[in-house]
């Protein structure tokens, strides 16, 4: 079984639109998606600097939109059951883009849905001084005491001896001057602390305006950030998706569960790299592709081909 998986936010470079922009069917789903979010996602895929899309509320609808637009390139308007996939997950806010593909979501509901959570997570953070790190290496139990130790929060469980940190500016930096035993602490460039009780304004915010959407059954296998579980009803995805914003991403358990589930070959939606990269550690034996750019395409269509048989 293949699967398609969704990269969250990070995952963003300064320019990585512009070749897929001279794809009709990118271009086409962009400009659609940038109508319905009220977002120039055209020119902060290709003109705007690292600084900018790294605000929160350009980024997040950017990763999303990019990741619906490659996929339409890729399916050529078949759905994930015609092209041959069997599931798909997405690592935080591309568990919108994974929505998306699986039919829980439209493609316009999903973009303005990932529009108001930008929105709400940076208004969310602008609240208080806080901040992230990734945590490699280290013991689990010994790094969760140290985060404990100083107030922070594992944010994420991303697998490979890889956690994120998140919690106040001055905690991140106490972390970084004394790491766990046995780890190193990468700072990154984020300005909140995502997937923690520091966003629970913006909880409530998507809690609200989710109600005026009417998600629908998933189509093929999807699994959720709350404990790597399979979701079969639309409702609950969507009502998943609020509360994962101030809950622990367990990306870890994603992979297992695929894993567990005979999952082959994983393909990694653009901006790709960071989930292809967890999964040649953590899924031993699973052929990966990151879809980076076009050139990409036909060996995506390829590896479906070769594994769809195997569903």
């Amino acid at each position: 079984m293949i699967v398609i998986v969704c990269p969250g936010q990070g995952s963003q470079t300064p320019g990585f639109m512009s070749p897929w922009l001279e794809l009709p069917t990118f271009r086409a789903s962009i400009e659609s998606m940038q109508v319905a979010s009220g977002i120039d996602l055209t020119s902060h895929g290709t003109l705007s600097d690292a600084d900018t899309i790294r605000d929160t509320a350009v980024a997040q609808p950017l990763i999303v939109a990019a990741g619906i637009a490659s996929l339409a390139a890729i399916s050529s308007g078949k759905s994930l059951v015609e092209l041959g996939v069997g599931g798909v997950a997405g690592h935080s806010v591309g568990e919108i883009t994974a929505a998306v593909a699986a039919g829980v979501l439209t493609e316009t509901d999903g973009i303005k849905f990932v529009a108001h959570r930008g929105k709400a997570m940076a208004e969310a953070a602008a609240l208080e001084s806080t901040s992230m790190a990734a945590v490699v290496g280290g013991e689990q139990d010994v790094v969760l005491a140290r985060l404990n130790e100083l107030g922070l929060y594992p944010a994420n469980f991303n697998g490979g001896s890889q956690i994120v940190a998140a919690g106040s500016a001055e905690a991140i930096a106490a972390l970084q001057a004394e790491a766990p035993a046995g780890a190193r602490v990468i700072p990154l460039q984020v300005a909140g602390a995502f997937h923690t009780r520091f966003m629970q304004p913006a909880v409530s915010s998507l809690k609200d305006f989710s109600g005026s959407i009417s998600p629908s059954t998933p189509a093929v296998k999807l699994w959720s950030n709350e404990q790597g579980q399979l979701v079969t009803d639309g409702k609950e995805f969507m009502s998943l998706l609020v509360s994962q914003v101030s809950n622990p991403v367990r990306w870890d358990m994603c992979m297992d569960a695929m894993v567990s589930s005979g999952v082959t070959a994983l393909i990694e939606l653009c901006p790709a790299g960071t989930l292809t990269g967890l999964a040649k550690r953590s899924m031993p034996g699973i052929e990966t592709l990151a879809v980076k750019t076009p050139e990409n395409i036909d060996a995506a269509l390829s590896l479906i081909n070769n594994h769809s048989q195997q569903n």
